[in-house]
């Protein structure tokens, strides 16, 4: 173990046996780049109306949250449990702040029951023109459609299976398969983590390899657009399709 280990786990057991409320800010100053990098993730996904530093504040709010119900003995890494909470805390406060319009979250609406209609009749997962037939619109129009309603499958990913934001639920992004994950058994329901998995598998080739790209190896849209040899935009409508074809699989509507 390196030396900025040791002081880390130092720190750790001043905050947790002693309540050293000063080592407890050594933590969150520690841990702070990891709010800045999961910040800068969502933010892509966000209008310009949408700060920088709210989203740092609310990640913050998470990191808290996380170091306080964190326990050193568990066999799980703190990077791992805390992502989750930081991710959750800054999803939470883009709910509260309401930023999403009532009429694209109505489009939203329309384009889940549309895909679980079809899933039904097809037996299978629609592609991207039976979808823009069922709604009655063009195909160029229902992409454009994909690129408004992108925002929310921010949320989708994040939204607490449970229902319960408080609870220690698993979300939909922490059902998706990373074989390196460190998983704590006590915070993961293996029944509803295996449906949800296999719902991930049974998106079509490439909306599972744009969201293990993205959501994985941390490539940005541009980046998987190169590999996939198609602009930033088709990817983003491809991400958008995959999370709305997840929510109609889970009926998360």
């Amino acid at each position: 173990m390196d030396r900025d280990s040791l002081e880390l786990t130092d720190l750790w057991q001043q905050y947790k046996f002693n309540n050293d409320l000063t080592a407890r800010e050594q933590i969150i100053e520690e841990y702070l780049p990891l709010v800045q990098y999961i910040a800068g993730r969502i933010a892509i996904h966000l209008p310009d109306n949408v700060e920088f530093h709210d989203l740092i504040s609310y990640g913050v709010f998470g990191l808290i949250d996380a170091i306080d119900k964190y326990d050193p003995n568990r066999d799980i890494k703190f990077e791992t449990y805390a992502s989750v909470r930081i991710r959750g805390g800054i999803i939470d406060g883009l709910r509260s702040t309401d930023w999403i319009p009532r009429s694209v979250r109505n489009k939203a609406k329309e384009i889940d029951q549309a895909i679980i209609k079809l899933e039904h009749e097809l037996s299978r997962t629609p592609t991207d023109r039976e979808v823009a037939e069922e709604l009655k619109i063009p195909l160029d129009k229902y992409y454009e459609t994909l690129d408004q309603v992108r925002n929310i499958s921010l949320l989708s990913l994040d939204d607490h299976l449970s229902g319960d934001p408080d609870a220690d639920s698993i979300t939909l992004l922490d059902t998706i398969n990373d074989p390196e994950a460190v998983v704590d058994q006590e915070l993961v329901d293996q029944e509803t983590l295996q449906e949800l998995a296999a719902a991930v598998d049974e998106l079509d080739e490439k909306q599972r390899m744009v969201v293990s790209l993205y959501y994985h190896e941390g490539l940005t849209l541009k980046e998987i657009g190169h590999i996939l040899a198609v602009s930033e935009s088709r990817i983003s409508q491809i991400h958008s399709q995959a999370i709305r074809t997840l929510r109609s699989k889970l009926k998360f509507v």
